[in-house]
């Protein structure tokens, strides 16, 4: 019995030690986050003591010298450093505090001991390393993993912890460095070599930083594809759309490729625009024969890239005509179905504004429209465009039946509210400004934020012009040029906004044929008038209704066409700024945030 009373005492205070070590513990790790290192000291010295858990350690040793008491931090650790030579912890500590005390020379030397002496453990000197970052000591921290390397013999090993130091030390020349001596190895890098480089990058120097270390690794090792892939991001990164497809296309003939990475990156080119370079590549994938996969695909983008040029204003009539002339081919070749129902709207697009064959244009809509299969949603968008031309050919009745026909087959849905704008864009251009107001005022209730931003604008325009007989006038003027536009007489819609402040003086509408003539010049691809109207419009009328909308088409031409990313990151910011409420505020933050470069995970 007695014998019994003995184990449970000392049970009982064997469990009393332990609950009083946590809980001093908690506290000792309370008082350290809080700053109140003095308490912490305390009672983490005692931990240690107990303990002998290097984790204790290194929290009371940092806590003594944040109390700046570094003489009992130096007596400490020369006396674990004499009674543990092996342990690197405390020849770190050793030198740690005299380099806080200024004694650099026998820091480093210390330091260099450290480094001199480690393990072929690589836990040990990943151990080594995290003490170095846990005191900032980062370029320590790299020259421990360095020399681990060497240690172990392994060029491969700590990649991903050098490769995070150096990432956070924003050191871009080594992060490019370690990237590509990892890919060789670990191709699955790739993306994320991708999404790191673009975001701590800031110009096209550091670009140039990974250019110039690529071509030097591919002259060395021409046969390894991952450093061509990464090259040919770097370019397509800087907008070298030239010398991105003269790598892909000798990368393809390279790996004998069916031609799917050239695909993808032609489309790529599209979608930024770069279409002289599409076409190219869509040039070469057709080269490769009928009996290619992306023989088809690619002659239809290459079509369709055409088609962009065209729209943009970048094309002559011959050309224009020669792009008809193979939009007609498809559609002899394959029919009029369902899966060429694109090429018979592009090609009634070309005959309607570029080519003005209107009655081609109407009978090449009418015919698509009888093609069985097609979606009700597809069937409503061929007849508002089927309605367009209508009122180019002078039939505004037929127009307005179709526009009020789709907006009632698709009452509050997009292409209906969409047939309701322009049903009352339609009694804009007659000068039936009341009905084109009361339609508007409907729509200005949209689910959809571009209908419901743009009938306000022209409601507010129809009431703001509307209070004297020169301003009623100026609108009349005004509407006519805004159907020459529709008309795609861009010459003469000019020479109309022109006139109004010559025959009007006095009008109320400079903010809005301002806007209107940007729109022009956009579309005619002259930015630099289009720049210019747009400064005039946003520095003389900061009040308009326009004003954000300009601040945005302005930031936009500087970003994608001029390349002047400070400056649209400028007016981006002003936009945001000035006009919180603006329906452009969300996408202006957004690439206000990807230009300065933040990872927003888009």
């Amino acid at each position: 019995m007695r014998k019994l009373i003995l184990i449970l005492f000392f049970c009982y205070s064997s469990f009393l030690s332990l609950a009083q070590g946590n809980v001093d513990e908690g506290l000792a790790f309370q008082y350290y986050q809080q700053g109140q290192y003095h308490e912490a000291s305390v009672l983490l010295e005692k931990l240690f003591n107990s303990t002998k858990n290097d984790t204790y350690f290194d929290l009371w040793y940092t806590s003594l010298i944040k109390l700046k008491k570094l003489e009992d931090a130096e007596r400490i650790a020369k006396r674990l450093v004499k009674q543990n030579p092996k342990n690197l912890h405390y020849t770190m500590a050793l030198a740690r505090v005299y380099q806080e005390k200024g004694q650099i020379d026998a820091a480093n030397k210390a330091y260099a001991e450290t480094l001199n002496n480690l393990p072929a453990d690589e836990f040990k000197i990943r151990e080594v390393a995290n003490i170095f970052y846990s005191f900032q000591a980062y370029d320590l921290a790299i020259s421990t993993f360095l020399q681990g390397r060497k240690v172990l013999n392994n060029e491969k090993i700590f990649t991903y912890e050098l490769l995070s130091i150096y990432r956070f030390k924003k050191d871009k020349n080594m992060l490019v460095q370690e990237y590509i001596n990892a890919l060789g190895q670990m191709p699955e890098l790739l993306p994320q070599a991708e999404s790191v480089l673009s975001t701590i990058f800031e110009d096209n120097a550091d670009y140039l930083i990974l250019q110039s270390a690529l071509l030097k690794k591919i002259q060395k090792e021409p046969q390894t594809e991952i450093y061509t892939k990464l090259l040919i991001w770097q370019y397509l990164q800087q907008q070298e759309y030239e010398l991105a497809l003269r790598q892909l296309i000798a990368q393809d003939k390279r790996i004998k490729d069916d031609g799917g990475i050239l695909f993808n990156a032609a489309n790529t080119f599209v979608a930024n625009q770069a279409y002289t370079t599409a076409i190219k590549a869509f040039e070469y994938l057709i080269s490769k024969g009928k009996g290619n996969p992306y023989f088809l695909p690619a002659k239809v983008e290459m079509i369709d890239a055409k088609y962009q040029l065209v729209i943009a204003g970048q094309y002559d009539k011959k050309a224009i005509t020669d792009l008809s002339t193979e939009y007609t081919q498809i559609i002899s070749e394959y029919g009029k179905t369902v899966q060429t129902v694109f090429a018979m709207k592009k090609l009634a697009n070309l005959q309607a504004y570029f080519l003005n064959d209107l009655s081609s244009a109407e009978k090449t809509l009418e015919d698509a429209l009888t093609i069985s299969g097609l979606s009700a949603t597809e069937t409503g968008q061929m007849k508002l465009e089927l309605g367009d031309i209508y009122i180019l050919t002078q039939q505004p009745w037929e127009a307005f039946l179709i526009y009020e026909q789709v907006a009632k087959q698709f009452e509050n849905q997009a292409v209906g509210n969409e047939a309701h704008f322009r049903s009352a864009k339609l009694s804009f251009y007659q000068g039936n400004f009341a009905y084109a107001k009361s339609q508007a005022d409907v729509l200005k209730a949209s689910t959809s934020q571009l209908i419901a931003n743009d009938a306000l604008n022209l409601s507010l325009m129809i009431s703001d012009n509307l209070q004297s007989k020169i301003d009623s006038n100026a609108l009349k003027m005004y509407a006519d040029a805004e159907m020459l536009q529709f008309r795609n007489l861009p010459t003469k819609a000019l020479g109309k906004l022109d006139s109004i402040a010559i025959k009007f003086p006095d009008n109320g509408l400079a903010d809005d044929i301002l806007m209107a003539k940007s729109r022009i010049y956009i579309k005619t691809n002259d930015i630099n008038n289009a720049v210019k109207v747009l400064k005039e419009l946003i520095a003389q009328q900061s009040n308009s209704l326009w004003a954000d909308d300009a601040l945005f088409t302005l930031a936009d031409l500087y970003e994608k066409n001029l390349k002047n990313n400070e400056e649209a990151k400028t007016l981006y910011q002003k936009l945001i700024s000035d006009y919180p409420g603006s329906m452009f505020t969300t996408e202006a933050r957004k690439r206000f945030r990807k230009l300065r470069g933040d990872n927003i995970g888009t």
